[in-house]
């Protein structure tokens, strides 16, 4: 059984259950256009990061990021009131969403109120995360992605594989034969042309559109500063030039101060695409004030929870530090295999395999924990220190709660303390080819694995003849 990307998107707009990752990730493995794109994508996203960061310029950047965003996540509550009153001092309208239906509710209601059509969107994962998109239209709203990677995956009815680059998974022939599809004649098979007929067919939405919806990178508590950072226009186009702006803000992305942007937007783009700095970054003070000639003449603040205030004080505080630069996933050797559609939920590679279990909880993302390798990598890289591995640990641990498993890893752990049991183990182990193969549960665990040749002694035989020899 095999799952394709496409139903994948339709499962979750539907909120059906989601085939097996282990079927999920092997679709992804059959998918040579996408082995291509992936491959092509962790080449130009690592290097470009490694050059960005090995520059002198930067020398303690990482530890200067990881402090503030501590500091914010620790005075979390505080932060988020000062933040509200810096708003609403600017005349931004702002709502406290507990959860993603909470925040759907608002967004429609004020597109009601206000007799909206057709809203534009600036590339939000936050707005991912709630189905914000598929909410609105079926209350006959149209909805337009403008980031060119959102709205090529919106027009192929899939979901963002990647936090930064959304259409990652999709070639160039892909593209050109999806645009080709919606011009209604052969396109030209290059990026300028390409291009060029989104900006075309984009112009007229901004231009038309009611409300204009975009996600915060940033916001700054002593200011009410939200920052956006893009390397496409559409960002400014969809926050200046509709009559309403809605910012879907997670209630993480606050910072004490307007100062620590100094530190962490230099550190978002370099680990993210190894620029020293994007195309766009732009500063939203508020909506149109008296006398200027742009910005939206209302502007609303939405601060989503949905689960982020349950991890407070517990061992999986440190994710709220993310800053959702992609960096683990273009290290993860997992994500790198597999993509981000075999994850099943908005977010994906290591931040998403801990991430969405802790958000969504139930049963349906209890298996992304185990796509790792546990190889460390995506810690190693986090510009903030999140120590992803280590979560990614704890989140398997807490899912082996069955009886069978709490059965096997006691026996297990119990066996290893006694040196006898652990050796005896060990001269077990080098029939472990056949033996996984005796039982369902040995046969699923070996299936896609290599299980290395035995050596031919031990380490403790040859620990025991070396040390006796002459």
């Amino acid at each position: 059984m095999t799952v394709t990307y496409v139903e994948v998107a339709r499962h979750r707009r539907a909120g059906e259950p989601l085939a097996p990752l282990r079927d999920r990730a092997r679709a992804s493995l059959g998918d040579e256009d996408l082995q291509g794109a992936l491959r092509v994508m962790a080449g130009r996203f690592n290097v470009g990061r490694r050059i960005a960061m090995s520059d002198p310029a930067v020398s303690g950047l990482r530890e200067k990021g990881m402090a503030i965003r501590s500091e914010g996540v620790a005075r979390l509550r505080e932060n988020l009131a000062r933040l509200e009153k810096s708003l609403t001092d600017l005349g931004v309208h702002v709502h406290h969403a507990a959860d993603g239906a909470a925040a759907v509710r608002v967004i429609s209601d004020l597109a009601r109120a206000r007799g909206v059509k057709k809203v534009v969107k600036s590339k939000s994962m936050a707005t991912e995360e709630i189905d914000l998109n598929a909410h609105l239209e079926d209350i006959g709203i149209e909805v337009v992605e403008t980031d060119l990677g959102e709205y090529i995956v919106q027009k192929a009815h899939e979901r963002p594989s990647h936090i930064i680059a959304p259409a990652v998974h999709k070639s160039r022939v892909q593209v050109t034969t999806l645009f080709s599809e919606l011009a209604g004649h052969p396109l030209p098979d290059r990026r300028e042309d390409l291009c060029a007929f989104a900006q075309e067919r984009l112009r007229d939405d901004f231009l038309t559109a009611d409300m204009g919806i975009s996600g915060v990178n940033f916001a700054c508590a002593d200011t009410g500063t939200l920052v956006l950072v893009t390397n496409e226009g559409n960002g400014r186009m969809t926050t200046s030039l509709p009559p309403i702006h809605v910012a879907v803000m997670p209630i993480e992305k606050v910072l004490p101060r307007f100062s620590d942007l100094g530190v962490m937007v230099p550190l978002l783009v370099r680990n993210a695409t190894g620029q020293k700095l994007s195309s766009y970054v732009s500063f939203l003070n508020g909506p149109r004030r008296e006398g200027e000639v742009d910005g939206p003449e209302e502007m609303h603040v939405v601060i989503l929870d949905n689960g982020r205030t349950g991890l407070l004080g517990t061992p999986f505080e440190p994710m709220l530090r993310c800053i959702r630069c992609a960096a683990c996933l273009n290290v993860c050797p997992v994500y790198g295999t597999i993509g981000g559609h075999a994850y099943g939920g908005t977010y994906s590679g290591p931040m998403g395999a801990v991430l969405a279990p802790l958000l969504h909880g139930g049963e349906e993302f209890d298996d992304l924990p185990e796509a790792t390798s546990l190889c460390g990598a995506c810690s190693s890289v986090c510009p903030v220190g999140i120590p992803l591995h280590e979560l990614l640990i704890t989140l398997r641990q807490r899912a082996r709660t069955s009886r069978g498993k709490r059965w096997f890893f006691g026996l297990w752990s119990r066996a290893w303390s006694r040196p006898s049991l652990y050796r005896a183990s060990a001269r077990l182990a080098r029939y472990g080819r056949p033996l996984a193969r005796l039982t369902p549960p040995g046969r699923r665990w070996a299936e896609g694995r290599t299980l290395p040749e035995p050596a031919r002694q031990t380490f403790h035989a040859w620990w025991a003849k070396t040390r006796t020899a002459p």
